[in-house]
């Protein structure tokens, strides 16, 4: 059985046209990586599973984005990986900076071996670390879990998400407090995820109005 998804194949020919060799080339890779991995769309982009997420991929007008589950463990010990990291826009989505070519990743022998750090981690059992909350006054945001898991898991929304001044931050962090059921806040923990990964503030569609 072919554990490639028809919904990654569609949003890859739908991209830009830069950014296609981009996403094949990570697609290839990951696959290369770990032949079990699993595909599916979550949040809108493509991201890849082997006993929970590893990855996810997302393209966007002028750049592509690409980033671990838990970046934190695997970009924090893979030979490279600080050099790698320092290089990306302090700005850029993901955790490579803002991909538009190929050569702006690292090379497919690094790109290797942090996935098999990911898929290792995953059959270990071992938990993503909790999302660091900024400490400051007590008008500082505070993520709640669920909110901060969605983000460590979406490069794009998380980036969003960070560089927003907290007025923004809490406007969506109220709105996901104020549901009064689960089911209620699940839909709005996936809306919101949607939003930022398209970089909208909460209210954004009053903004023009």
């Amino acid at each position: 059985m072919s554990n490639r998804d028809a919904r990654v194949d569609a949003y890859i020919a739908k991209s830009a046209e830069f950014a296609r060799p981009i996403l094949t080339h990570l697609r290839e890779v990951v696959h290369a990586a770990c032949p079990d991995v699993e595909e599916t769309i979550k949040w809108g982009f493509p991201h890849f599973q082997r006993k929970g997420i590893l990855c996810s991929m997302a393209a966007f007008k002028e750049h592509c984005a690409f980033g671990f589950w838990k970046e934190k463990l695997i970009l924090g010990t893979a030979e490279g990986a600080e050099s790698t990291a320092e290089a990306g826009e302090k700005t850029a989505m993901g955790q490579f900076g803002r991909l538009k070519k190929i050569s702006d990743l690292p090379s497919k022998k690094v790109l290797t071996s942090y996935v098999k750090q990911a898929v290792k981690l995953n059959e270990d059992g071992v938990k993503s670390p909790t999302r660091s909350r900024p400490k400051g006054p007590a008008k500082e945001v505070v993520v709640p879990d669920d909110l901060a898991a969605l983000l460590d898991a979406n490069p794009p929304a998380s980036a969003t998400f960070d560089g927003f001044p907290p007025s923004h931050r809490r406007e969506y962090v109220d709105w996901i407090n104020e549901a009064k059921t689960q089911p209620t806040r699940s839909r709005r923990l996936e809306q919101a995820i949607s939003w930022l990964a398209e970089g909208k503030p909460r209210n954004w569609k009053y903004m023009n109005c």
